[in-house]
């Protein structure tokens, strides 16, 4: 594989900046008080933190919120990002595999059942930013480290108008770890595993004067496992391996005694293979961000930043005995960037209510490049195809304490879109002769997104809490330009889909007695205009917008649904006994698609990747309320449709994890992890020809963790 350390020279496109729930785990006050930028009293000495956001809003009292908390990132076995959202109940990813093997492109987060797709219709912020990919609508999970998170809240559901068009079915939260302005400290990170795999990781966190700055890497590879079950391996398969690289900035000082300036630059590259030839795919990024903070008697918030993303990838044919592998396509380059800037006040409504008014900017463009019809190994044409995207919103959200015991919320949004710069482009590669010239035509047009909510303390210990909400996404530039094949299946793209929107309503109960939380969540949700892979045709023939497909292949295009519905139940418990931690959580989801006039095949069908069931339990013992002690996490995922017609399942699959870890004095940690111990074959695909890909395997880590401060 390539070194990684190219993609880092992407850091210097972006100038940095430095230079210039109803279950909520308990926090530590530094967590609590830090979001108003209080000073925080512990029993030894006051501490300030710095680097945080503004104050949760109060309305998120009314919502399904969970909160994933800095203790079971640090549990969670794999340590990635990606696995320990999958404690969250109702939260689907499009693969059950991770990012250490499955394709960059599939790693698209939805909520409550609205369909797999490898675009994401959940909305993820870091500090405020949007993380989908500006092309794609993915996330590129490797980019961020877990450990250095302060914590990750999950908000389900649509309709919340200060987070924009993207949070179509709910948000994911991520916020810096803040930095301690009295104390400095570094940390370093390494651990072996199975398949000679690699985590290392280093970090410093500086007090400079009032504020701080952090920096840490991170680099993680593995020769990687055969993806492809054993019974059906050829010559042709291989070891996947990964290769994965991350540095993070981070720098905050107050520039007044209520006005906090926060600077944050990124970059990261992630190298993958899919298990054969030609199989090999590279992502690379670097994001900045600049984040003014007001925390005096009007509080406010101003952001700007920018996104540069460059992703390839090279797909091959394989022969029915999986003996040979020949190229089939060379995505050589997909550069995209991604531009925005979102304000925000609150004007005071007195103790009991909240007002927040701001307006939000958004920009991607994007362009795929790519080499095809490969005769004698080598290509013979040339494809581009892409675009641009734009949105502008303005936002109000009022949250009153009308009494004691109720809560009233409600806000409104909304946005304009255009679509512009549409295009696809064929040529042959001998001549420049053209084969396909075609520029789609500009389009734009007008959003509304609401929401309204409650929260009634019904009994002092009981709280019943409602929602309803409007919701909408536009269609990523790759589903709207970018034709793709997943071995011998193709799919073409559509320029005409129309943007998704989201109905839906919920009805919550939250039970608190001692330490022990329980919540529950009703849900309905209906997401018209609902984008989804629509099979056509098989082949063997030649279909418009993809060329040829084999008769071991389908022809399939991005179609707007008539509509997806979605009803269901979400479960969560925790508790605090003595020295254990207890969490289990459980969602039932009943969805159905509502075809469109031309896609009877799939009216009434489960929706592809989309299980009835999820239940995820972990315990956790930690004597005394400190870091050395073990964790075991069992998760059980249900059998899901692997495409659209529901002729391909995806078995169900039960996993067991660990972790366990001891402290020897104040600076170094010994842990002991293992993910998936029983090496249960969790099926992550299914292509075409019956050909089905697990996720990983039984993976067992011994790893080092060293603290000086």
């Amino acid at each position: 594989m390539r070194a990684p350390a190219r993609s880092l020279l992407l850091a210097t496109s972006i100038p940095v900046l430095i230079a210039a729930s109803p279950i909520q785990a308990q926090q530590a006050p530094v967590a609590d008080e830090a979001a108003s930028g209080q000073t925080v009293s512990w029993p030894d000495a006051p501490i300030t933190v710095v680097g945080q956001p503004l104050a949760l809003p109060i309305g998120d009292r009314a919502y399904s919120v969970t909160t994933v908390t800095p203790e079971m990132l640090a549990n969670e076995p794999s340590q990635r990002l990606e696995n320990a959202l999958r404690l969250v109940p109702g939260l689907q990813q499009f693969r059950r595999s991770d990012a250490r093997s499955a394709n960059p492109t599939s790693q698209g987060v939805t909520l409550r059942g609205l369909g797999g797709n490898a675009s994401s219709r959940v909305l993820m912020l870091l500090d405020g930013v949007p993380q989908s990919d500006p092309f794609g609508g993915w996330i590129s999970f490797p980019g961020y480290d877990a450990l250095n998170l302060a914590g990750v809240r999950v908000r389900r559901g649509g309709g919340t108008g200060s987070d924009g068009p993207g949070a179509l079915a709910g948000t994911i939260e991520l916020d810096s770890a803040g930095i301690r302005a009295d104390q400095s400290n570094v940390y370093a990170d390494l651990a072996y595993g199975s398949r000679d795999s690699l985590e290392a990781s280093l970090g410093t966190s500086q007090a400079l004067g009032q504020g701080g700055l952090t920096l840490s890497a991170q680099y993680a590879r593995g020769d990687g496992f055969i993806p492809v079950i054993a019974a059906q391996r050829g010559t042709v398969d291989r070891p996947a391996p990964f290769e994965q690289l991350g540095v993070n900035l981070r720098f905050v000082a107050p520039i007044s005694a209520t006005t906090e300036l926060q600077a944050s630059a990124r970059a990261f590259t992630d190298e993958r293979e899919r298990g054969f030839a030609f199989s090999d795919n590279r992502n690379e990024g670097a994001d900045a961000s600049l984040r003014l903070v007001g925390r005096g008697s009007l509080p406010w918030s101003a952001l700007a930043y920018v996104q540069v993303r460059s992703f390839e990838s090279s797909f091959a044919a394989v022969s029915a005995d999986r003996s040979t592998a020949t190229q089939s396509l060379d995505q050589y380059n997909t550069p995209s960037t991604g531009l925005g800037a979102r304000a925000e006040i609150r004007p005071s409504l007195g103790s009991a209510g909240e007002l927040r008014l701001g307006a939000e900017w958004r920009r991607t463009t994007g362009e795929t490049r790519e080499l095809f019809t490969f005769v004698a190994g080598s290509p013979t044409r040339l494809r581009r195809a892409g675009g641009a995207s734009e949105t502008l919103g303005a936002f109000a959200e009022a949250s009153w304490q009308a009494s004691p015991d109720l809560l009233l919320t409600g806000g409104g949004r909304l946005d304009y879109w255009r679509l512009t710069d549409g295009r696809l482009n064929e040529t042959v590669l001998a001549t420049g002769a053209p084969l396909t010239s075609t520029a789609f035509e500009d389009r734009s047009g007008w959003e509304g997104t609401g929401r309204v909510g409650f929260a009634w303390d019904a009994a002092g210990l009981l709280k019943i809490r409602g929602a309803g909400y409007l919701g909408w996404r536009l269609p990523t530039l790759n589903e709207l330009y970018r034709p793709f094949r997943v071995g011998p299946d193709a799919t073409a793209a559509n320029a005409a889909l129309a943007p998704e929107r989201l109905r839906g309503a919920e009805l919550g109960f939250d039970y608190e007695i001692y330490t022990i939380r329980l919540g529950a969540t009703l849900f309905w949700n209906r997401l018209d205009n609902a984008i989804a892979n629509v099979t056509l045709a098989r082949g063997p023939g030649t279909f418009p917008g993809v060329g040829f497909v084999s008769a071991a292949g389908s022809f399939s295009q991005r179609q707007n649904l008539d509509a997806v519905e979605a009803r269901g139940v979400e479960l969560e418990a925790r508790a605090d006994i003595g020295d254990f931690d207890v969490m289990a959580a459980y969602s039932y989801v009943d969805a159905e698609v509502r075809a469109a006039p031309g896609q009877a095949a799939i009216d009434g069908r489960r929706p592809a990747q989309v299980p009835r069931h999820f239940a995820t339990g972990s315990v956790g013992w930690f004597p005394d309320g400190g870091d050395s002690g073990f964790n075991l996490t069992a998760r059980y995922t249900g059998s899901q449709f692997e495409d659209d017609l529901g002729q391909l399942s995806l078995d169900d699959a039960v996993t067991l994890d660990a972790r366990a870890a001891l402290r020897i004095n104040r600076q170094l940690l010994v842990e002991l992890r293992g993910e998936n111990l029983f090496d249960t074959t969790v099926q992550a695909g299914i292509s075409g020809p019956g050909i089905i890909e697990r996720a990983s395997p039984r993976t067992i880590w011994l790893g080092l963790k060293l603290d000086i401060e």
